[in-house]
């Protein structure tokens, strides 16, 4: 059955479906393995995640590099390293590591630049990265930092110095545009808009001036007027030196895009417990079931257990009513030995009240049991949503991960994370 695919005959809320378990170390093991994609809306973790991936499979005997889309500087800070840039940075780890560890930040104008300086010669090259109109391409089109991320992951496969490369997708807002980017970008550069502004710089000056004749001179007059003039220069000088770096833009593209279908490449989606994250990472699995990308599996992120499950909600509010109604009595008619006013003990009229009353000198096992009826109503809140995913995605694996108590800010912490891929 494939991931996207729903279980025939299953009912929601019957019976409580078992999502298969993702086995996260035996995908970080398998040397097939050599990119692992994590995807998912902004705000699930997914930085910290690709972080503690990259660090357990390092230490457990790969050579990875983690590039990581999202400008925070959360992933330098929790490897131990002041910052991060478009080079891999080697992390230091334990002697008793086998494998190694580097990390990166994409800088998309700065691989763009790199790009244009590796397939245009330097007088080419020099023309293109001073245009005003490529700057703003570079630095602001929309789409720009999803293709760059595809392009800089291209680079670094095409290298084959690690045998895995972990990659933070960006912090888009729809979970598609990581995979969609590519052929946006690709279309712009290649679009009917920017081949008719361009047009006087393709043709000869007896051509252009029939052109001209036809109507064309009228069209460039109402865009300089919306454009401006300059503008307008800046883009017919940007695509007549881009050119014929097209094809090769839409190529790698396409390679990339192809990669990413492969079996060594492994996707995995990030979410957590809330019906937004969750919805999205509905919507990226059936995305990924259409293009045919391997997902690998669910990793549900800052799930809520309690240490004490056995114990539910209503017993625990229980027990906090019954300590703050022996609380009530001790200080409305009982006596200081106890007794109410007939002589007569709590106990005797309430089965055993009075040994709530001497637990109501304890306010804070009132709090604490109220504090734990509320987790265990947040984990089944939890459960519900998680089910729900399930009902409709029975075929993909999922590993839950605990909610940590701190934000996670050193290897110690990514440990811990990377602990709990196999102990959950």
């Amino acid at each position: 059955m494939s991931p996207g695919e729903k279980a025939p005959g299953s009912v929601l809320g019957k019976v409580e479906l078992r999502p298969q378990r993702l086995e996260v170390d035996r995908l970080l093991d398998d040397p097939r393995t050599r990119i692992i994609v994590c995807c998912g809306s902004g705000g699930v973790g997914k930085t910290t995640t690709a972080a503690a991936l990259g660090l357990r499979a390092a230490e457990r005997g790969r050579h990875v590099v983690v590039l990581t889309v999202d400008p925070a500087r959360r992933l330098a800070q929790s490897m131990g390293l002041t910052s991060l840039d478009n080079t891999p940075r080697p992390v230091p780890l334990p002697d008793m590591a086998d494998g190694s560890l580097h990390a990166m930040m994409l800088d998309m104008k700065r691989t763009f630049d790199e790009i244009v300086e590796t397939h245009s010669d330097p007088d080419r090259a020099a023309q293109i990265l001073a245009n005003p109109f490529y700057q703003s391409l570079s630095s602001s089109f929309a789409g720009t930092q999803e293709y760059m991320a595809m392009e800089k992951l291209g680079q670094l496969r095409r290298a084959d110095e690690w045998d895995l490369i972990v990659v933070d997708t960006p912090p888009s807002r729809s979970a598609l545009d990581f995979l969609d980017a590519p052929q946006r970008l690709s279309r712009f550069l290649d679009g009917r808009l920017i081949r008719l502004l361009t047009a006087p710089t393709r043709v000869s000056s007896r051509a252009y001036l029939k052109v001209v004749n036809a109507g064309f001179g009228m069209f460039t007059g109402v865009v300089t007027k919306v454009l401006g003039t300059q503008l307008l220069r800046d883009v017919q000088t940007f695509v007549a030196a881009f050119d014929t770096m097209f094809g090769g833009f839409r190529e790698r593209a396409e390679d990339t895009y192809r990669l990413l279908q492969t079996p060594g490449t492994a996707f995995l989606v990030i979410a957590t417990p809330e019906p937004d994250a969750l919805r999205e990472a509905s919507y990226f699995v059936e995305r990924l079931s259409e293009d045919r990308m391997p997902l690998a599996g669910l990793i549900l992120n800052r799930v809520h257990p309690s240490p004490a499950a056995r114990l539910s909600a209503a017993r625990s509010l229980a027990a906090a009513e019954a300590l703050q109604a022996a609380a009530g009595m001790d200080g409305n008619g009982a006596d200081g030995n106890g007794a109410d006013g007939n002589g007569s003990r709590p106990e005797a009229l309430n089965g055993g009240a009075g040994d709530a009353a001497e637990g109501a000198h304890h306010p804070l096992a009132v709090t604490a049991l109220r504090l734990h009826a509320e987790r265990m109503q947040l984990a089944a809140a939890e459960r519900r949503l998680a089910q729900r995913f399930t009902a409709a995605h029975p075929g993909v694996p999922t590993v839950r991960i605990p909610a940590q108590p701190q934000d996670v800010h050193d290897l110690a912490g990514l440990r811990i994370i990377g602990e709990s891929f196999a102990a959950s």
